[in-house]
Order: structure tokens, then C-alpha cells, then sequence
């Protein structure tokens, strides 16, 4: 297997955390509410679900268990935004911090320790293709995050419940005036948000490097925050976003198998040199990002 090969059999897995959690910070965002607790999030699910797989819990249980915690820490900063109208910026920052410190606290017993990840499932006809035949070998897990990406694009293309989430984000008071619960929207957005940071999270440490170590997160919720921006809060962007820093995190392993004489310092850091970059590029197109921004995004809602 060469280097793009490699790149390729393993982008989708190594872009699935930063789709999941970025797919569901853009639900948030949508409706108007801006968490930075992503990083933390992601974090705590992690722990939980590794908890739960390595007592021999299994993975699905590992990933509800994730998925519910981190839903449940997210309506903590829901409660805080929405109900005493705090800074959102300083109660995503807070809850983020607290998601890292409880994972730390629960994880302390387990540091180093290992599960047994998920069977790859092959795509019949497609898996033999030459070069690119690795894409369509993945666990079910990224099969299962492909058809959350399409079905999160149909939603908001072409359902009322999609453009009820776009109204709440674009202009709550309008939403409120028409009859629609902007704190309940919002409230609901959050907690779906916090449970696909729990999920992407737990695919973290229990599928695709499925071992505990305190910090293994490592920046990814911050990416993902990046990406919704990155993606101009358009799913297909998003996932396109996905999958180029999931190329970008493999491009440091393929660069050391092949010889190149780069300090491993480097490599490690490309896909948060690459954050910067891009979006220095795409905050420089005020046009793009007022197109298809969130007017009320990070505004606390008064009746």
C-alpha cells in the first residue's frame, strides 16, 4: 500500500470524530447558539464510553451511554445560557473545561489501558477497486455517520423541521411572534449537539484508537468548531471539511513510512496549521461567510 493508498483507506475513520462533532455543533449553531464546550464534550464521552466497552458493556452501550452524557452536560450550558442568558462564549468555555476535568477524574484508572475496536465492513463490488478501493472498507460507525450526513442535509433543505431551526437562528423574535418555542429549539439543539460530541467522542476512543489516554482528544472538538465556519454551516461543506483534515492527520504517518526526514513535531502539528490557514482564508470572504452565517448566532433570546 503507498502513501495515498493509506491516505485514502483511512481517511473516512480519521474524519469521522470531526464530522460528528462538527455536524452537530452546526445544529446548535443553526438555532442560533454558539458552544466552544465541543473539546470537552468529546472528552467526557470519550471516557464514558471506554468505561463502559472495557467492563464488557459492548460498544453500542458504550456509545448511548456517551452519547446521553454529553447531552446531558450540554443542557448544563443550556441552562446557564438560556435560562440565566450567560455569555454563551464563557459557558461553552466553562463546560468545556469541566468535560475535560471529569474525563480526566473518571479515566485516572484506566490510563493506558485497551478495548477491542470494530470489524471493518467492506462494500461489495467497490472494496476491490485499485487505489480506491479503501474507502469503501470502513466499521460500521462511518457508514453510519455518511447517512447522518445525508440525512442532516435533507432535513434542513427540504423540511419544515429543518426550516424551523434556520428561523430560531436567523431571527428568534420573528419565530416567537408565529408561535415556534425559540428556548425549546434551542434547548433541543444543544442537547443533540452534546450528544454528537459524545458519539464522536466515543468513536475516538473506542473504535478508532481504542485505548484511554487523558488528553486523546488532542484539539479535535476546537477543529471541529472550525469546521462548521470552515463549511459555512452547509452540511456537504462540513463533511468535505471532514474529510480533508482527516486526510491532513494522516499525512504525518504516511510522510514517516515513506522515509521523509520531517521532525514528527511537525507532521503532528499539520491539521491544526491547516485550521489556521483556512480559515484565515475563508474569514477574508466577508461575502461568503454574511451569505450563509447565522444572524442571531451567540444572542441571548428575550421574549
Amino acid at each position: 500500500m503507498n502513501a495515498i493508498e493509506f491516505i485514502l483507506a483511512g481517511m473516512l475513520a480519521a474524519a469521522t470524530p470531526f464530522l460528528l462533532a462538527a455536524l452537530g455543533e452546526m445544529v446548535a449553531e443553526r438555532a442560533g447558539v454558539l458552544n466552544l464546550g465541543v473539546e470537552g464534550l468529546m472528552a467526557f464521552g470519550a471516557v464514558l464510553a471506554f468505561i463502559v466497552v472495557y467492563q464488557g458493556g459492548g460498544h453500542l452501550l458504550g456509545f448511548v451511554v456517551a452519547g446521553l452524557g454529553s447531552a446531558v452536560l450540554s443542557l448544563l450550558f443550556a441552562f446557564v445560557t438560556l435560562g440565566f442568558r450567560a455569555n454563551q462564549v464563557a459557558a461553552g468555555l466553562a463546560i468545556g473545561i469541566l468535560g475535560q476535568g471529569l474525563s480526566a477524574l473518571f479515566g485516572k484508572t484506566y490510563e493506558s489501558l485497551t478495548v477491542r475496536g470494530l470489524p471493518k465492513l467492506a462494500l461489495p463490488g467497490f472494496s476491490d477497486l485499485p487505489v480506491v478501493g479503501g474507502l469503501f472498507v470502513q466499521d460500521i460507525v462511518v457508514w453510519i455517520s455518511l447517512a447522518a450526513t445525508l440525512a442532516l442535509w435533507a432535513i434542513f433543505a427540504y423540511t419544515k423541521l429543518g426550516l424551523i431551526v434556520r428561523a430560531v437562528g436567523e431571527n428568534p423574535k420573528a419565530a416567537h411572534a408565529i408561535g415556534y418555542s425559540v428556548i425549546s429549539v434551542r434547548i433541543l439543539a444543544i442537547a443533540f449537539g452534546g450528544a454528537m460530541a459524545g458519539f464522536a467522542g466515543a468513536y475516538a476512543s473506542v473504535v478508532y484508537t481504542p485505548l484511554w489516554a487523558d488528553g486523546m482528544i488532542a484539539g479535535r472538538g476546537w477543529i471541529a468548531i472550525a469546521l462548521v465556519v470552515f463549511g459555512t454551516w452547509l452540511t456537504g461543506r462540513i463533511f468535505l471539511g471532514a474529510c480533508l483534515f482527516g486526510a491532513v492527520s494522516l499525512m504525518g504517518l504516511a510522510a514517516q513510512a515513506t522515509g521523509l526526514d520531517v521532525p514528527s513535531q511537525l507532521l503532528s502539528s499539520l491539521p491544526y496549521l491547516v485550521t489556521i490557514i483556512v480559515l484565515g482564508i475563508i474569514s477574508a470572504d466577508r461575502r461568503l461567510l454574511k451569505l450563509n452565517g447565522v444572524a442571531s448566532l451567540g444572542e441571548p433570546f428575550e421574549r
